[in-house]
């Protein structure tokens, strides 16, 4: 744990964010940050950390800031980050301290008045979380020199609030990554943006758009808090949202379904004496997920998932319904369609194949040092890697008549919730790497078919190395087979959910027309995709490195 140092200051105890005492907080704040889940900067080497905005919250008697402080790196350019900061002394220090230390920026001396206290971030203070709901559902506006932060709410907000005196206690949820959620009581989640961007942020944009439009599968948008300045874009400062009860992730989800499915297939509990092996007609020849849409699903596969498959079409189904609704607008020009031109198809080309060009130096760096279980699939995928960009072409050499759209853009079996019947879709914030104008870009909605697509394929895997380390630990024979299961499901679970996306979103003209160009932009996504897996289980989990690349040989088959 760091080491906190004191920071003395004349009262009141605001007077940190002046003169010297704010310069000794800015000593401090590298440090802090560091230690903060939601800091996106930690592989860089800090050089400063300034404190260039602090705003009053109205309304708290105890006093709160909205503080922004901007690190500066020794390479790259610098981030702007939301740090809210409350200050406690006596017991309130005291309980701060034992029970979420982690929250503490600094320790405060308050001279002249022999007080000492803490300088912690405001997000734990329960009355700094009841402050922003009210700033949201009132309109309040809280000013400083340099700008204000105004709270506006939707229709919707009156709807879930509830009746007047039902109790909105407030919680913050644990999962904190980028971002930090507080949750009040069962009617509202809140979503708190760490990282400063100007302009609005796509998961407002996005949910205000299907909320008006009547999409029933996304949390309900009722309100935000935006920070403006004279002569700015407003930026998203937070997100309010109905919060709908679910069961977890359907990350999660699958995860125990796929266990399951492990017991009844290689186990074979639940399919007779037939034995664990793997037929053809279990994994055919063909192994797209569109080869096998008009194919009936093998008896012992679909009795081994079970439910799992009409959970898959039901994705499929609310996914398609989704992009659907995202291209309903012709008259709104954030959001209605436009074609997919030849500038943008040169553009896609190049990034991909810059991507590429990324990925296979990298693996190139790497092929000694990969896990020997690895190095033989990771030599052929370097070797091939022209053949393997080759795949890219059809964005420039074909004239593609598609339709690019507003999507998610970060599409994954994490980035939706499961109610226990139904899925609901979160998060369209975009890959947090990427800028708000490469976030708020229309692509093809193929783009997050293809992410579904590969995380169905991690699922699959990920459950196929604990049901695989159990097999080891209790010296069964059947390894072999454990990874023709896997792979049974995921083709099998793709087709449904593929099959039936198809089938909904047949009607809108978002799609290629033929089933040439259809599969040509669809690879081209799921190989954009996988490289992009690559370079990360490169640089973070080379134990799974095989995910990626048996992801990228699978389209080199198909």
């Amino acid at each position: 744990m760091t080491q906190l140092t004191t920071v003395t200051v004349n009262p009141p105890w605001d007077n940190v964010f002046q003169w010297e005492s704010k310069a000794a907080l800015e000593v401090l704040l590298p440090n802090y940050v560091r230690t903060c889940r939601w800091f996106g900067g930690k592989a860089q080497v800090i050089r400063s950390v300034e404190i260039v905005e602090t705003i009053p919250l109205v309304h708290v008697e105890a006093g709160s800031y909205i503080t922004y402080i901007q690190v500066n790196y020794t390479q790259g350019q610098p981030q702007t980050y939301m740090l809210p900061l409350a200050y406690a002394s006596g017991e309130h220090a005291a309980r701060i301290r034992e029970e979420t230390s982690h929250a503490v920026v600094a320790y405060l001396q308050v001279a002249s008045e022999n007080e000492d206290g803490v300088l912690y971030d405001a997000v734990r203070d329960r009355e700094f979380a009841i402050a922003l709901l009210e700033t949201i559902g009132q309109g309040r506006v809280s000013r400083s020199n340099a700008g204000e932060i105004v709270g506006t709410s939707t229709l919707a907000f009156g709807l879930l609030a509830g009746p007047v005196g039902e109790s909105l206690e407030p919680r913050v949820m644990r999962a904190e990554q980028s971002n930090t959620s507080i949750v009040y009581g069962d009617r509202f989640i809140l979503k708190l943006f760490r990282r400063f961007e100007e302009g609005v942020n796509p998961d407002l944009e996005i949910g205000l758009f299907l909320t008006e439009k009547g999409f029933g599968n996304i949390p309900a948008v009722a309100g935000a808090i935006e920070y403006r300045r004279e002569g700015r874009d407003p930026a998203t400062l937070a997100l309010l949202q109905g919060f709908v009860p679910n069961r977890g992730d359907a990350w999660q989800y699958t995860l125990d379904s796929l266990g399951e499915y492990f017991r009844a297939g290689v186990g074979g509990s639940e399919i007779g004496d037939q034995g664990s092996g793997v037929g053809e007609d279990m994994l055919p020849s063909q192994q797209h997920p569109l080869d096998l849409i008009e194919e009936e699903v093998p008896i012992r596969v679909r009795e081994a998932i079970g439910p799992y498959l009409e959970s898959a079409r039901l994705l499929g189904r609310r996914t398609a319904e989704l992009h659907v609704a995202l291209a309903s607008d012709a008259r709104n020009p954030d959001f209605a369609p436009e074609p997919f031109s030849g500038p943008y198809q040169q553009f896609a080309y190049h990034s991909m194949r810059g991507l590429a060009s990324q990925a296979f130096h990298l693996l190139g760096n790497h092929l000694e040092t990969l896990p020997e279980a690895e190095q033989a699939e990771a030599q052929i995928v370097f070797d091939r890697q022209e053949q393997i960009s080759a795949l890219f072409e059809p964005l420039v050499k074909w004239d593609i008549k598609a339709a690019r759209i507003r999507c998610h853009g970060d599409y994954h079996l994490g980035q939706v919730l499961y109610t226990g019947d139904d899925f609901i879709i979160i998060d369209f914030e975009g890959e947090p790497i990427r800028s708000l104008d490469e976030r708020r870009r229309k692509h093809s909605p193929l783009k997050d078919v293809a992410g579904m697509l590969r995380s169905f394929h991690y699922a699959a895997y990920a459950a196929m190395f604990s049901e695989t380390a159990r097999a080891v630990m209790d010296q069964r024979e059947d390894l072999a087979g454990i990874e023709q299961w896997t792979d049974a499901w995921h083709l099998w679970v793709s087709a449904a959910f593929l099959k039936e996306y198809l089938a909904v979103a047949a009607d809108a003209p978002i799609l290629p027309r033929t089933r040439q160009e259809l599969q040509a932009l669809l690879d081209a996504y799921l190989l954009e995709k996988a490289i992009y897996e690559l370079v990360y289980e490169l640089n973070n989990r080379p134990d799974w490195v095989r995910i990626p690349l048996q992801g990228i040989m699978q389209l080199l088959k198909s």
